[in-house]
């Protein structure tokens, strides 16, 4: 779910751990290089100490969201609670739950560079990836290159053939870096 805000709109999300992750990628910008992953990673207050070991470090997500960026980004990956994910749904979509991953897309910058923000709300990861017969590691993979694609413009909900691409991208990307068809 992508929700279009201002930067200035949402002083919650600050950019507090980052620091520059543009390793090797199959994809260059226009310039001929690589683009670059600015990554911050926060936990909301209701992701304890325990959840925080149990989810995916920098590192790993850096390496998932790579392949998912087409320009330089600056994304910050918000781990969040049930009651964290169901106030920020309401607030910005008007639906009373918790989702699986928000995408608080900013646009760009005057220097080219996709602003967003991914909130992930890990009770509802855990439980689709259950239902859903996936690994945890396999669904919080996919939910991350989902929301980076939202940040970059992609809409499956703008129609069939839009959902197609995108549906597409997320499985191309997903094997690229070892994980099954999350579709299936």
């Amino acid at each position: 779910m992508t929700v279009e805000v201002g930067a200035d709109e949402n002083p919650d999300f600050a950019h507090d751990e980052t620091d520059g992750a543009g390793d090797e990628s199959d994809d260059e910008d226009a310039q001929g290089r690589d683009p670059e992953l600015d990554l911050a990673v926060q936990y909301g207050d209701e992701i304890g100490d325990a959840q925080r070991k149990s989810l995916p470090k920098r590192k790993v997500i850096a390496e998932w969201l790579e392949p998912a960026i087409f320009s330089d980004t600056q994304f910050t990956v918000r781990f969040v609670g049930a009651d964290e994910g169901r106030a920020l749904n309401h607030s910005y979509r008007h639906k009373d739950y918790a989702t699986n991953v928000l995408t608080f897309a900013y646009g760009e910058e005057p220097d080219g560079v996709t602003v967003a923000d991914l909130v992930l709300c890990c009770p509802v990861v855990e439980k689709e990836a259950r239902e859903q017969g996936k690994t945890l590691v396999a669904h919080y993979a996919h939910l991350l290159v989902h929301g980076a694609l939202h940040a970059q413009g992609y809409d499956h909900e703008r129609g069939e053939e839009d959902a197609a691409e995108m549906e597409a991208l997320e499985i191309d990307i997903l094997a690229k870096l070892g994980f099954p068809n999350p579709y299936r």
